[in-house]
């Protein structure tokens, strides 16, 4: 099988889904998780023969051309998405009420939420677990030392889109607001990251950073 589709961190399955797929029309998806007792190489087989998803790009632009959809398919670990295109498909017939619109709901994976929105990809931190992430460190604000706040606030795992980047100042804004009331020095900004790694989706390792 020479198509590509398991990625090998959170940070490519991130990069490929939003920045590869979505940016390109891929919309419509279901996701799933592979049970424990099965091979997830097999099922990755299994559905990429069953939606004829593994096709050249000539062959794609081609389908589109006659009003046919595209579907591709991503996976990390057992977690998996099968996304389509507009068009005529049996994914939409088999799927039925499953699928979703990412234009509406947000696909949430490993505490992200990607969405699109204002014609752009969204990648941000899911509202749940951005409440949790304030919580926790404006609970800490003013019970830690500044610089033990910025390893924590430094170590988190989101890369830096540019709504996590807004999320992530927001916390710090007002982890700074709690501690100027107490009379504590402020955590400096420099502490966030505010290039993310490009991935090598399929690859173990990022191999450079951007803006």
């Amino acid at each position: 099988m020479s198509y590509r589709c398991v990625a090998t961190s959170i940070g490519g399955f991130v990069q490929q889904l939003a920045v590869c797929y979505m940016r390109h029309g891929y919309w419509f998806y279901v996701t799933g998780t592979i049970p424990s007792q099965k091979d997830p190489s097999n099922i990755d087989q299994k559905l990429i023969q069953k939606y004829g998803i593994d096709l050249s790009k000539y062959t794609r632009s081609r389908k589109k051309r006659s009003g046919q959809a595209s579907i591709q398919y991503l996976r990390y670990e057992r977690f998996f998405l099968l996304m389509a295109t507009h068009g005529h498909h049996r994914f939409f017939e088999d799927e039925g009420k499953n699928f979703r619109d990412a234009r509406r709901y947000p696909i949430h994976f490993k505490g992200y939420s990607i969405g699109w929105r204002a014609g752009h990809p969204r990648v941000s931190i899911e509202r749940s677990t951005y409440k949790d992430l304030k919580a926790y460190f404006l609970e800490l604000a003013t019970h830690r030392k500044a610089d033990r706040l910025a390893d924590e606030l430094r170590a988190l795992p989101f890369e830096p889109y540019a709504p996590v980047r807004s999320q992530l100042l927001c916390i710090l804004r007002a982890v700074n607001r709690a501690r100027k009331k107490a009379g504590f020095k402020a955590v400096p900004s420099s502490c966030l990251r505010f290039k993310r790694h490009i991935y090598r989706p399929f690859e173990p390792y990022p191999v450079e950073e951007r803006h």
